[in-house]
């Protein structure tokens, strides 16, 4: 079935111009670019951004040297493992654990470029598109849109549509894809590969073979580990939240806050790892059994076992899991100043949440949780 792409593909390079035209003509979207390049003035600003006639022009020119910013001054250091486990010549399905709603693509990207590889495709939530320049500006920066919140009958039609659109980007546009294992970031660090999303990806095969239509993809588990994740508190906030009031929804303004407070916010060491191609692993799952969703559940399996297998664990997951699971299993890995160190951090954060019925405890748990999980299920995946 030939399907149009044309309501959630990103844009290609002809339309490129006219996309900023528009974009430097929305005030709000002139004002955030003001405030990320300070020292530009506006009318070289307007004249930069109206030159680029591509999305790598654009990339390189103008987001790749805020991302640098970002890694001079709110890490201390970005490191990517396991280029060596791929083919640059080849497309891949970047498939991630979820921390944060822009830079987790966006670093990935700028260590890309370093590493003299081709940037990727990047699947977006239309729920983040809170205003309509912010689905000009990701859709100029190689995003696709995801459509959430559709009926039983649409989400059919909506992942038929991603799942082909998925395999057009690979094999036609011959561009690689990062994707994350879930729906929304896990706000409790526990990761775990969603098997409707596996079903979607089986949509656009041309094979009866589950297993077949996900080999084409070039599926590759990919581990992302931040030493601090900025926006702890309002993951442990929302928690208490949703707690007090199981009808609890986040905002658009919510959205907008988690999004400033990833960007702007202190990571501290962030490592990403690539596992590499999952295709003789995945033919092994035909091995064990022929039933459809049983194959799913596996292969959801596998991908979490490479993202776990792979994380990076800092002091702050092993006095956190101490903390929670065990009694100091891990105290020789970590300092008493360390352990001061993050006590100290997670009393800061707590002290950022703006509750009325503010339940420190419960809050302090959440965030212990937050830091424990990926500790905890890599024990478990070896």
């Amino acid at each position: 079935m030939e399907y149009n792409f044309d309501e959630i593909r990103s844009y290609n390079p002809e339309e490129v111009p006219a996309a900023m035209q528009r974009l430097c003509e929305e005030k709000q979207f002139m004002k955030v670019v003001s405030t990320l390049f300070p020292l530009m003035p506006k009318e070289q600003l307007r004249h930069k951004l109206l030159s680029f006639r591509n999305s790598d022009d654009l990339q390189k020119e103008m987001v790749y040297p805020f991302l640098q910013y970002l890694e001079a001054n709110m890490t201390t250091g970005i490191i990517l493992e396991g280029v060596e486990k791929i083919d640059k010549g080849k497309n891949y399905l970047y498939i991630s654990n979820h921390r944060d709603i822009i830079l987790d693509s966006a670093l990935l990207c700028s260590k890309f470029i370093e590493h003299g590889m081709e940037t990727v495709e990047i699947a977006i939530g239309d729920n983040l598109l809170i205003m309509p320049w912010i689905e000009e500006l990701v859709r100029v920066n190689k995003s696709f849109i995801v459509q959430r919140g559709l009926s039983a009958r649409q989400v059919l039609e909506s992942s038929a549509r991603l799942s082909a659109y998925l395999r057009h980007v690979l094999k036609e546009k011959k561009n690689s894809i990062w994707i994350a294992q879930r729906e929304g970031r896990a706000k409790d660090s526990d990761d775990r590969t969603q098997e409707s999303l596996l079903k979607m990806f089986n949509l656009g095969g041309n094979s009866n073979q589950v297993i077949e239509n996900l080999k084409e993809l070039n599926i590759c588990p990919l581990s992302i580990s931040y030493e601090y994740d900025p926006c702890d508190f309002l993951k442990a906030k929302e928690f208490q939240q949703k707690r007090d009031n199981p009808e609890h929804k986040k905002s658009p303004q919510d959205d907008l806050i988690n999004m400033q407070t990833g960007v702007m916010g202190y990571k501290g060491k962030v490592v990403y790892h690539i596992a590499g191609i999952i295709n003789e692993e995945l033919d092994a799952i035909t091995k064990e059994t022929s039933n459809r969703n049983e194959q799913i559940a596996l292969a959801a399996k596998l991908i979490d076992y490479h993202i776990h297998s792979n994380y990076t664990i800092y002091p702050n997951n092993k006095i956190a899991y101490d903390e929670i699971y065990s009694d100091n299993e891990f105290a020789r890995d970590y300092s008493k100043s360390e352990k001061e160190q993050f006590e100290e951090y997670l009393d800061k954060q707590i002290r950022k949440i703006d509750l009325e019925n503010k339940d420190r405890d419960f809050l302090r748990l959440k965030m212990l949780e937050m830091y424990a999980n990926p500790l905890k299920n890599q024990l478990a995946a070896q």
